[in-house]
């Protein structure tokens, strides 16, 4: 029962890390069950590196301890002294409601940096004879704070206070020196700073003094050229403060360089303590003390004590903050003892947790006060939100029971609705077919109605060769009979005849054979006024052997444009056009009426091609090459024609 309530006290010293596990006992004390102190060396004492070097010390010290893993997860924590502002000030009797303002205004007066940069509090520790309030302000950097909270959720602990070192101390000193007479003095010397408090009749009185043993460990480094470490490792091992001239000096050279520098630096310590002796007594009103009570890590070096009663002529001792907490059975007495006058940071986290502390200071966040305000209330809270829980559950398995029956219900419907999907989709196909089938028909449609188009094509064509043949345009220069008389124009014989006729394009194109023929032994005309073609040859107008005409399927082919096709055979999808045609043509040797004529007859009939514009169009209808095979009775020539409409198929 006791160890749920146990809880973590932690004080991040500039170079050591002070851990204790307390938990309230059965006298309403504190019982402590746990402690650890972890050097984290140089390190510590350099600002950009600090939090990552706390943090790993922190780790290692809650995974592994000295005694053993910590329980406690919930944690007050102390800054460093060096990296708090705190000062005393005397405020004049007001009224108690402008008492808030007052301090803020001498917050803003006072504190070293902008009050946003910063998290401030305060103290009225009393008042003077004269009326005037005594106030401690304290204030840390936001940074610093944003510093503890980081390393604090990396090692899965949660903040609940964040106080000072010299509040701490002075809770620890009233919890366990409270019957003291007199003015007592606190003197906690660390490593980058001291804390000096006076206690007197209810009154106390600090002083931050920025001395401390690390520049013991500096100048002696410096001194001797050695590294921090070990220098610092010499000083705990055989360092202590000279007495002075009256006492042999140590053998070892290293050893009485140390002791004098300890002496050095804690010369420099006790100038500051009388000047902060005479503050007190002549600003303060404040008594000489009677007692001088030393703590902190540098306080062991040897002989700091007897230098400090020397000096100031008073009764020395070192501080217990454990004179009045009770030790757990598990921790060793005597290990402790060495140690115990460095926790009194440690020791007056603690009491925070007891009873209203003469000192209480947080520094923590506005915003991490609300949610420790908001965790308070947590039982509230868990209590209302059971209770919408049940609410939430009752609607819930309403709802559930609800949702359960629509369910059933859109089962049942979406059982009668598959099938209508799937009638859906036979129809969206049979459609899709059927409007491709309307497509296809109106394109064989189209097709068929061109091929019209080619009786009418070729009997033009036939007109125009036939025209050539009587149309010729070939006057000869001498033409001799068979018996010597002479002819005129008209009994030229001339005849043209189509060898082949395939679509073409725009461009001109080769005859597809250069190869010499011969023309027929017995040319004569053809049924329809032309001349015969030579064997093997398709008549004039008509389409070569074995060429099927434009627009018509071959054997065995289904017709253009019919998707399916026949067995085995490719579909083709879509109509085609016939733009041009390509006509290779062959014609009798006219050479012997005149050297020219070959060629007067072709451009005559070229001519004709063009002029016959219902068919043709005239800018595309060309000759592509004039004359070539020529033999002693034939010549070929190649012609494209235009066509005026497009034949599809």
């Amino acid at each position: 029962m006791l160890k749920s309530k146990s809880f973590l006290c932690i004080d991040f010293g500039a170079t050591t890390l002070k851990v204790a596990e307390f938990e309230p006992n059965e006298t309403g004390s504190l019982r402590l069950k746990n402690y650890a102190l972890r050097s984290m060396g140089q390190a510590g004492l350099a600002e950009e590196n600090r939090e990552l070097v706390v943090l790993e010390a922190l780790k290692e010290t809650l995974t592994a301890g000295v005694q053993g893993p910590f329980g406690a997860k919930r944690i007050n924590v102390c800054a460093p002294g060096f990296q708090v502002f705190s000062k005393f000030v005397k405020l004049p009797a007001t009224d108690p409601g402008k008492v808030a303002q007052i301090i803020q205004y001498e917050a803003q007066q006072n504190v070293p940096f902008p009050l946003e940069e910063v998290i401030w509090d305060y103290q009225i520790l009393g008042s003077t004879p004269t009326g005037e309030l005594e106030v401690l302000l304290v204030a840390i950097k936001n940074d610093v704070v944003e510093s503890l909270f980081r390393v604090g959720e990396q090692a899965n602990l949660n903040l609940s206070l964040v106080d000072v070192s010299s509040a701490a101390l002075c809770n620890a000193y009233r919890f366990n020196y409270g019957d003291a007479e007199g003015c007592v003095m606190l003197l906690d010397i660390g490593a980058r700073s001291s804390n000096l408090l006076f206690f007197e009749a209810g009154r106390v009185y600090s002083r931050s003094i920025n001395i401390g043993a690390n520049s013991i460990t500096l100048d002696f480094a410096n001194e001797v050229k050695m590294k921090w470490e070990e220098a610092e490792k010499m000083k705990i091992e055989e360092g202590f403060v000279s007495l002075g001239g009256a006492y042999e000096e140590p053998s070892n050279p290293q050893q009485a360089l140390i002791s004098k520098i300890a002496r050095q630096v804690m010369t420099r310590l006790h100038i500051q303590m009388n000047q902060t002796i005479q503050f007190y007594r002549g600003q303060q009103g404040g008594s000489v003390p009677t007692k001088l009570y030393l703590a902190g890590g540098a306080s062991l070096l040897p002989y700091t004590a007897q230098f400090f009663a020397e000096k100031l002529n008073l009764p020395v001792d070192y501080f217990n903050p454990f004179r009045n907490i009770q030790i757990d059975p598990a921790v060793n007495l005597e290990d402790m003892a060495r140690v115990a006058h460095q926790f009194g940071e440690v020791v007056g986290l603690g009491i925070r947790n007891l009873a209203e502390c003469p000192v209480e200071l947080n520094l923590m966040p506005a915003s991490h006060l609300k949610q420790q305000q908001l965790g308070a209330k947590a039982i509230y809270f868990v209590a209302s939100v059971l209770c919408l829980l049940g609410t939430l559950l009752a609607f819930g398995w309403f709802f559930g029971w609800m949702t359960q029956k629509k369910q059933e219900a859109l089962a049942e419907t979406r059982a009668k609705i598959e099938p209508l999907k799937q009638n859906k989709q036979k129809l969206e196909a049979v459609i899709a077919e059927n409007v491709a089938t309307t497509n296809l028909i109106g394109q064989l449609k189209d097709i068929v109605q061109d091929r019209s188009t080619w009786p009418a094509l070729l009997a033009g064509i036939q007109s125009v060769l036939a025209a050539a043949q009587t149309n010729h345009g070939i006057k000869p220069e001498v033409a001799t009979g068979t018996e010597g008389s002479t002819n005129t124009a008209t009994d030229v014989v001339a005849a043209v005849w189509i060898e082949k006729m395939e679509p073409g394009s725009a461009v001109a194109q080769s005859p597809t054979t250069s190869s010499k023929r011969r023309a027929p032994a017995n040319p004569g005309m053809d049924p329809m006024g032309g001349m015969a073609a030579p064997p093997g040859m398709a008549p004039p107008g008509m389409a070569p052997p074995g060429m099927t005409p434009p627009g018509m399927a071959p054997p065995g082919m289904a017709p253009p444009g019919f998707p399916g096709g026949l067995p085995g055979q490719q579909a083709v999808v879509g109509p085609k056009e016939i733009a041009f045609l390509s006509v290779s043509c062959r014609a009798l040797n006219l050479v012997r009426y005149t050297a020219n004529a070959n060629n007067v007859f072709v451009n005559n009939l070229h001519t004709n091609f063009q002029a016959a514009t219902n068919l043709f169009v005239a800018e595309g209808t060309a000759l592509a090459q004039a004359i070539e095979d020529t033999t002693n009775h034939t010549f070929g020539f190649n012609i494209v024609l235009q066509l005026k409409n497009p034949i599809r198929f």
